[in-house]
């Protein structure tokens, strides 16, 4: 998917660049998988603001995906391949033999007409969905299972892939995107594949509107506000941090500081992704 530069007619447009969809084959989406989408603005059911620069945006609907694949024997063909506007992968509408339509993401590869499966007596082809271990050392996967049952948790966004690297008793070993690798438990079901619009992490904005239209509002930097608000604010002029090591607006530090809680499952990883 190559991606579509713009003519330089302002300042804005100069070096911006955007997907050019040439893959999506249908426009509308399926109404019987669509849901009405309210915003929050980052705040909680309290009212309080818990995400910062967040609130805007255009309004969507939300598709819902099949992250689970538990259609199990049953053969679907592949209708449409459709933009979502909620995530950078794009998603397929499968028809299945049954009747029954769902949205699934659409790997590298995946085209109109195609057959795709989920099951034991699946084939090793993108797009079918598959325990981890009945599928071959090496191969790509995304849509990656945590808890059995649960759906595919990791490894979904575009151009996302990892790999399985081996197999120990009752567990798979999986490289992951960032280079971690992980214990996920052999019966977790995961899809064959790369995920497609690999090229969405080139793409270049070119101007603060088009991020407003994705809901995030401005970013006020620390120092240009009033010790009351932040750490980093007040003094005459342009004023350094003076204290150790940057900070939240609640005095925690930023940058580098380990916010990991989640102890319980270190035992799953063999590898972290960093040294």
């Amino acid at each position: 998917m190559p991606l579509k530069e713009y003519k330089p007619t302002s300042p804005g447009r100069r070096g911006m660049t955007g997907a050019d969809f040439s893959e999506i084959t249908k426009s509308e989406p399926e109404k019987s998988l669509l849901l009405p989408l309210k915003k929050n603005a980052g705040r909680s059911n309290q009212g309080r603001i818990t995400v910062r620069h967040r609130g805007g945006g255009a309004k969507r609907m939300l598709r819902i995906i099949d992250f689970k694949r538990d259609k199990f024997g049953i053969p679907g063909r592949v209708v449409s391949i459709e933009y979502d506007p909620n995530r950078s992968a794009r998603i397929a509408l499968i028809n299945y033999l049954d009747g029954e339509k769902r949205y699934i993401l659409a790997p590298l590869g995946l085209k109109v007409g195609d057959i795709v499966k989920s099951g034991e007596d699946a084939e090793i082809k993108p797009g079918n969905a598959i325990p981890l271990s009945l599928i071959p050392t090496g191969t790509l996967i995304h849509n990656i299972e945590l808890n059995l049952g649960k759906g595919g948790q990791i490894v979904r966004s575009a151009g996302a892939v990892a790999q399985l690297m081996g197999k120990e008793k009752d567990y798979a070993l999986v490289r992951l995107p960032s280079g971690e690798i992980r214990k996920v438990h052999s019966k977790c079901m995961a899809t064959i594949g790369q995920i497609g619009n690999v090229e969405h992490q080139n793409i270049s904005l070119g101007k603060a509107g088009r991020r407003r239209l994705m809901g995030w509002r401005p970013s006020v930097r620390g120092s240009a506000m009033t010790p009351r608000d932040h750490p980093h604010g007040g003094g005459e002029g342009r004023a350094p941090i003076g204290m150790p090591g940057p900070k939240t607006p609640w005095g925690k530090p930023a940058l580098g500081f380990r916010t990991r809680r989640r102890k319980t499952t270190d035992r799953m990883i063999v590898k972290r992704r960093t040294a």
